[in-house]
């Protein structure tokens, strides 16, 4: 485990890689063949699934479960009780159950309490509010919450909502007014934000 800190109350699985610098905090429990990235940190009860993939620099918060079939990339911010899935028709007595493969590209971040059903993409730098349900993918700076999650915005690399600056034929030119920081959100994307009912 190459200088990783693993509280004794964790348990590793034979098999797993976890990266230089990660810290595993208190029963915590990674299953075999999981990849863990380097400085990662997974706080108290944790569960981490078989073959999961989880890039660097990762903060997985208290009893976020990530079940297999789930690849993380760098620098995701995953909140307490945050749960994936992996099964669209979950049957305790099914013999030839499926796992549906979910994907959470890098900076996202994913609020407390969410769940997200399988088989989804959520977007670089996308940002998830607390308690959303994740039933489809979720574009690239995207704010999404609610049950069902419907993008009601888009947000930063700091995480502050962007603001429209200027619409052109295939992509909508953003603004954050904190770090003047300028991204492109394609029309089809821009079009899919829902005011708050």
């Amino acid at each position: 485990m190459n200088k990783a800190k693993v509280e004794p109350t964790s348990v590793v699985d034979k098999g797993a890689i976890i990266g230089k610098g990660t810290r595993i905090w208190n029963f915590v429990h990674v299953r075999e063949n999981a990849e863990i990235g380097k400085d990662c940190i997974l706080a108290d009860y944790v569960y981490v699934g078989r073959g999961v993939k989880i890039g660097n620099r990762v903060k997985l918060e208290n009893r976020a479960t990530v079940y297999e079939g789930v690849t993380i990339e760098d620098k995701v911010f995953v909140g307490p009780h945050v749960t994936f899935t992996n099964d669209l028709i979950p049957r305790s007595f099914s013999t030839d159950w499926k796992i549906h493969p979910t994907l959470v590209k890098e900076g996202a971040s994913i609020g407390a309490g969410t769940v997200i059903v399988c088989g989804v993409t959520i977007g670089e730098y996308a940002l998830i509010g607390a308690g959303s349900v994740v039933t489809e993918d979720v574009p690239p700076h995207a704010l999404a919450y609610g049950n069902p999650a419907r993008i009601r915005g888009f947000v930063c690399r700091c995480g502050k909502k962007l603001e429209t600056e200027e619409k052109k034929k295939n992509y909508v030119l953003m603004k954050c007014l904190l770090c003047e920081e300028k991204c492109q959100v394609p029309v089809e994307d821009y079009a899919k934000i829902r005011k708050v009912e």
